[in-house]
């Protein structure tokens, strides 16, 4: 039976670089990937964007209303031939970037894809919002997960970074909606417990 695997951490861990990695390895052994994103991400539109500059076009974008199963299935049928390969191949695994905001019902989808279609699930996203509330999607992948790996990045102190501190001109907010995407609306900036509580006048959940 394949896995369902969430792989968190804090902003700037490099998640969407160690996805795009991970789908080159696939692919450079003869085997098929497809890779997602909810569409809410409009960084870098279609395309999953890592901070070190790399892009590739997603296969699906997985809508707040959509079944994830369904949008798989869909592009798994798909034959299609991107310039390296002519897919006649079942896929070998799905990846899914900035799983924090799909819902709790398409993760269970994506536990579905992984227990039932017996191909493993790399969701990769971040637990907690700004105000360290958890997203909807990465609560329930904490849930049901099988394998949960987290990846470490440091805050500007040299400590471990756990929170996601949100800016608008440079200055921390802690007010306003759970989703802003990062470099649209506003920036974010990496921040261990120490440096949170200190920019937010020692509250954690605002």
């Amino acid at each position: 039976m394949a896995k369902l695997y969430f792989r968190y951490g804090a902003m700037n861990s490099g998640k969407s670089t160690a996805l795009l990695q991970a789908a080159y390895n696939y692919e450079e052994r003869g085997q098929r990937v497809l890779l997602a994103k909810p569409r809410v991400d409009t960084k870098g539109d279609t395309e999953i964007v890592s901070r070190l500059g790399v892009t590739r076009q997603a296969d699906f974008l997985i809508g707040p209303t959509d079944s994830a199963l369904d949008l798989f299935h869909a592009a798994a049928a798909q034959d299609e031939n991107d310039g390296r390969m002519h897919w006649h191949l079942p896929v070998s695994c799905l990846l899914v970037d900035e799983a924090q905001f799909l819902t709790a019902e398409q993760i269970d989808d994506l536990m579905r894809i992984a227990v039932v279609e017996d191909i493993p699930v790399m969701a990769y996203g971040i637990r907690t919002d700004f105000k360290t509330i958890a997203f909807p999607g990465s609560s329930r992948l904490l849930e049901i997960a099988h394998t949960l790996e987290e990846w470490k990045t440091i805050c500007r102190c040299g400590r471990k970074a756990l929170f996601n501190g949100r800016t608008v001109d440079g200055k921390f907010i802690f007010d306003g909606n759970q989703v802003a995407i990062d470099g649209v609306h506003v920036g974010y900036e990496s921040l261990c417990a120490t440096c949170y509580l200190e920019e937010s006048g020692g509250k954690l959940s605002q």
